[in-house]
C-alpha cells in the first residue's frame, strides 16, 4: 500500500539493488520485531540473490515445520541429508529452541549485568545520604541541643533525622524513576517498532528499596544526633 496507494501490486515492477523485478506474489503482514518491519521484506531468486551479494552458495536456509513435529528429530535428519549431500559436515543447524536458549542466556547476563550496576548505585547513594547526614548532624549540634533543652526526646530527635534521610532518598529514587519514564519514552518515540514496557510493580518495588537504603544509611547519623548532651551540644554552638 505504501508503493501502490492502495493498488494491487501483482504484475507492477520494482526496483531492488538496482535491478527491476516484477511482483508475482505478496506475503501476508507479520509487523515489527525489535524494531525491524517484517513487512519491508523482499523475496527473489536465489540466483539474483546470489549475484547481488556475490556468493556461490546459500548464506542461510529457514526451515518450516509443522507445530507437532519433533525440531531435534528434523534436525537429526536434515543433517543426515546434507551430510549425504555434501560428502562433509561443511553447515550448521540451529533450532529454534536453541536460538532461544542462546537468547535467555544473553539476556541473563545482561540481567545480572543491569542488577550488579544496580547494587552499586545503591551503595554510592546509601554512602552520599550517610555523609550528608553526618555532616547535617555536624553543623546542626546547637540545634539539636536546643530541641533538647525544649523538652524534645531522643526518639523525637532520632525520628527527625530518619525523616530527613527517608524525604532524600525518596526524591532521589523519584528523580531516578522520572529519568527512566523519560527515557523509555524518549526510545518509544524514537523507535516506534521497538516495544517498551513499564513495569510499575518493579517502579514501586524500586522506589521503596531506594527508601530502604537512606532510611538504613540514617540510622547511624541519627543515634549520633539522639545521643547528644543537650549541654555538650549548646556549649559547641
Amino acid at each position: 500500500s505504501e508503493l501502490f496507494a492502495g493498488r494491487s501490486p501483482l504484475g507492477q515492477r520494482i526496483r531492488v539493488g538496482g535491478e527491476t523485478y516484477r511482483i508475482i506474489g505478496t506475503m501476508h503482514p507479520k509487523g515489527q520485531l525489535l524494531g525491524f518491519d517484517l513487512d519491508d521484506t523482499v523475496y527473489i531468486p536465489i540466483g539474483r540473490a546470489m549475484a547481488m551479494f556475490d556468493r556461490e552458495s546459500l548464506m542461510e536456509v529457514d526451515v518450516l515445520y509443522s507445530a507437532n513435529a519433533n525440531a531435534d528429530e528434523l534436525a537429526e535428519k536434515l543433517k543426515a541429508r546434507l551430510v549425504a549431500r555434501h560428502g562433509t559436515e561443511d553447515f550448521t543447524i540451529v533450532t529454534q529452541d536453541q536460538m532461544l536458549e542462546v537468547l535467555g542466556s544473553v539476556l541473563d547476563v545482561l540481567t545480572l549485568a543491569v542488577g550488579a550496576l544496580g547494587a552499586i548505585s545503591l551503595l554510592v547513594g546509601g554512602i552520599g545520604i550517610l555523609t550528608i547526614m553526618t555532616i547535617s548532624v555536624n553543623e546542626r549540634t546547637g540545634e539539636v541541643g536546643l530541641l533538647r533543652a525544649l523538652g524534645a526526646g531522643r526518639r523525637q530527635v532520632m525520628a527527625l533525622f530518619l525523616g530527613e534521610a527517608v524525604v532524600l532518598s525518596g526524591v532521589g529514587g523519584l528523580a531516578g524513576l522520572l529519568l527512566g519514564i523519560g527515557g523509555a519514552w524518549l526510545i518509544s518515540a524514537a523507535v516506534p517498532g521497538l516495544p517498551t514496557h513499564i513495569a510499575w510493580d518493579y517502579v514501586t518495588l524500586a522506589l521503596l528499596i531506594a527508601i530502604g537504603i537512606g532510611l538504613l544509611a540514617g540510622v547511624v547519623p541519627a543515634l549520633r544526633a539522639a545521643g547528644l548532651d543537650p549541654v555538650t551540644a549548646l556549649r559547641a554552638e
